[in-house]
């Protein structure tokens, strides 16, 4: 059997009805939503499916329906008596996902966590303050490069390393747009902003991570049954204090998403499950590395899919 890994999507594979397909079929979908709606007293599931409200895309709400559809599908994958993954990572949000499937942090905790996560995050930063771009088709110390000749006192770095082609960008709004703008002029084929509210893994986010570090230093990790890479450096930590200060760090530092990948690659992984709604990151690994072959999880047929190649 060839080894295979999991991956878990993180904010922006949110859509409204997601799991819908999955949930008509296993009762086990909807139950899973309803112990983390228990926890916050918030119907997550009708954000998923209805959003009567238009709360899916507040962040605070976003980490929680996102973290409950991964560990609803995991659940339901642990259910078939089917073969466990050898290796785990998670992007951003999604690495809470990947802790809580290896057992280091338990779904009650972990749906606290995210959505005060979600809150700290949300704080940080004024409305309107802050902003994220992708930039296509320009190498990434080339991007680094850049950030720095634009920064004039403000913030702007990289903050998801998505793919040699893609790496997103965060910081000051009047920063990110100077560095858009000087990216294209060093050679980008785009360079295009980010519908989001929260400038994720940049600077601006250490007043999130000082707050999140109280949370997390009265939870109790445990060691992963399943060895999970880790953002900010792209490498497996065992200890939980270690992990703790990873996610802390995770908030404020960049997601280093290529590098991630390509452990597992030498790793000898060659099949990845991405278990969430969604099919981002599947195309993501496609693009990193191709002696690698990604399976979606998001309905009855590509949920039965992979779980057919993973038992082969």
């Amino acid at each position: 059997m060839d080894r295979f890994g999991f991956i878990f999507p993180g904010q922006g594979s949110q859509k409204l009805g997601m799991l819908r397909d999955l949930a008509d079929e296993y009762d086990l979908i909807e139950e899973t939503y309803a112990e983390a709606s228990a926890i916050l007293d918030q119907d997550l599931w009708e954000i998923a499916q209805l959003d009567t409200q238009n709360t899916l895309d507040q962040t605070q709400l976003t980490q929680p329906v996102l973290l409950s559809a991964s560990v609803a599908i995991w659940r339901l994958w642990q259910q078939q008596s089917i073969p466990l993954p050898a290796i785990m990572a998670g992007h951003s949000l999604g690495e809470y996902s990947a802790l809580v499937c290896a057992g280091v942090i338990p779904f009650t905790d972990a749906i606290k966590l995210v959505h005060q996560r979600g809150q700290y995050m949300q704080s940080a930063v004024p409305a309107g303050c802050g902003k994220m771009a992708v930039i296509v088709g320009l190498e990434i110390y080339k991007i680094r490069e850049v950030c720095q000749d634009v920064e004039k006192g403000q913030v702007v770095s990289p903050a998801n390393i998505n793919s040699r082609e893609q790496t997103v960008i965060a910081g000051d709004v009047d920063a990110v747009e100077r560095a858009m703008i000087a990216c294209k002029a060093a050679g980008a084929k785009r360079a295009l902003p980010l519908a989001v509210s929260v400038p994720s893994h940049c600077a601006l986010m250490q007043p999130a991570a000082a707050r999140l570090e109280r949370d997390l230093n009265v939870l109790k990790f445990n060691r992963a049954t399943i060895p999970v890479v880790q953002n900010v450096n792209a490498e497996i930590a065992t200890d939980p204090e270690e992990i703790k200060q990873n996610l802390i760090r995770q908030l404020y530092e960049p997601v280093l998403w290529v590098d991630t990948i390509e452990l597992m690659h030498k790793a000898k992984v060659v099949k990845i499950v991405e278990c969430g709604p969604g099919k981002v990151l599947c195309g993501l690994v496609r693009r990193i590395q191709s002696g690698m072959t990604a399976f979606s999880t998001e309905d009855c047929a590509s949920f039965a899919v992979a779980t057919e190649e993973m038992s082969v």
